[in-house]
C-alpha cells in the first residue's frame, strides 16, 4: 500500500502560492502522491508547474457538484463532472471523488436509485477522460449529520449496479470505523469495488496511532489481500503537520 497526502489538511491550500508550496513540502518529506478537494479557486497551469517541476502525482481531487440523491440536480453534477474531467485532463489527475448529498427524504429506493442513474448518465464522460469517479460513503453520527450514504455495503450496491469499470468506492476507514466498524473484512472481500482508501485515528479524527483502529494490521491485511492503491493520510493533525507527517511515513512506510 502506498500513502498520499490529502494537502488542505496539513497545508494552506486557499491560495494557488500556498497549494504550490504544499506540493514542494510533501516532496520533501519524501511522499510523492497528494489529493485535493475543491479546485476552481486554483491557477491550474501553476499547479501543473509546481508539479512537473517536483514530479509529485496528483491523485484525486473532487466534482463541483455533490448532490446524487435528488434527479432535480442531475444536470448539475453532469455538467460539473464534464468541467472537472477537463480540469483533470490538463493535471493529469485520473480519479474523482464525489459526495453523494444530504438525506432528501423522498424513499431511500429513489434516492438509491437517482444515485445509480446519474452515475450511469456520467459514465460516458468518465471514459472520454479516463476518469475514475469515486462516490464516498460517510459518518452521520459525528461529522455528516443528515448524509445519505452511510454504509458500505450500500456503496458497494451502488458500485455494481453502475456497473462500469470507471465508478469504483473510495473507503474511508474513518468513516466507516465510526458508523459500522468490521474494517478489514469490509475491504478485503471487496477489493474490486473499490478504488482508494482513507484513514484517520478514531474517535476524533486526528493521527491514525490514536485511537482504536490499529492501522498496522489492517494495512498488513490488505496488502495480503493483494490491495496495490493508495490511502490518503486524511486527518486533522495534533502534532505540527510537517512532524505530524513525518511520523507517518516512519510508523507505516511509504
Amino acid at each position: 500500500m502506498k500513502l498520499c497526502v490529502p494537502v488542505p489538511w496539513f497545508f494552506d491550500t486557499e491560495s494557488t502560492e500556498g497549494f504550490c508550496n504544499a506540493v514542494r513540502s510533501v516532496k520533501e518529506l519524501g511522499f510523492d502522491t497528494i489529493e485535493t478537494y475543491q479546485w476552481k479557486h486554483l491557477d491550474l497551469k501553476k499547479v501543473k508547474e509546481a508539479l512537473d517541476e517536483t514530479g509529485v502525482k496528483l491523485l484525486s481531487m473532487c466534482v463541483t457538484e455533490f448532490r446524487l440523491t435528488t434527479p432535480e440536480h442531475r444536470q448539475l453534477w453532469l455538467d460539473g463532472l464534464k468541467e472537472t474531467c477537463e480540469a483533470c485532463e490538463y493535471l493529469g489527475v485520473k480519479r474523482l471523488i464525489t459526495q453523494v448529498g444530504n438525506d432528501s427524504g423522498a424513499a431511500r429506493e429513489a434516492q438509491h436509485a437517482a444515485i445509480v442513474e446519474t452515475l450511469i448518465q456520467g459514465v460516458p464522460t468518465m471514459k472520454a477522460s479516463d476518469i475514475i469517479v469515486m462516490p464516498e460513503p460517510l459518518n452521520v453520527l459525528v461529522d455528516h449529520p443528515g448524509y445519505y450514504l452511510i454504509s458500505a455495503n450500500e456503496g458497494f450496491d451502488i458500485i455494481r449496479e453502475v456497473n462500469s469499470p470507471n465508478v469504483k468506492l473510495i473507503y474511508d476507514m474513518y468513516h466507516q470505523q465510526v458508523s459500522e466498524g468490521n474494517i478489514i473484512p469490509s475491504v478485503v472481500n471487496n477489493l474490486d469495488l473499490i478504488e482508494h482508501l482513507h484513514a484517520a485515528g478514531h474517535p476524533g479524527r486526528n493521527e491514525m496511532w490514536n485511537g482504536e483502529t490499529d492501522y498496522k494490521n489492517v494495512f498488513a491485511a490488505i496488502d495480503k489481500a493483494g490491495y496495490t492503491g493508495y490511502c490518503g493520510v486524511e486527518y486533522a493533525p495534533l502534532l505540527d503537520p510537517i512532524e505530524s507527517l513525518k511520523k507517518v511515513k516512519e510508523i507505516y512506510g511509504n
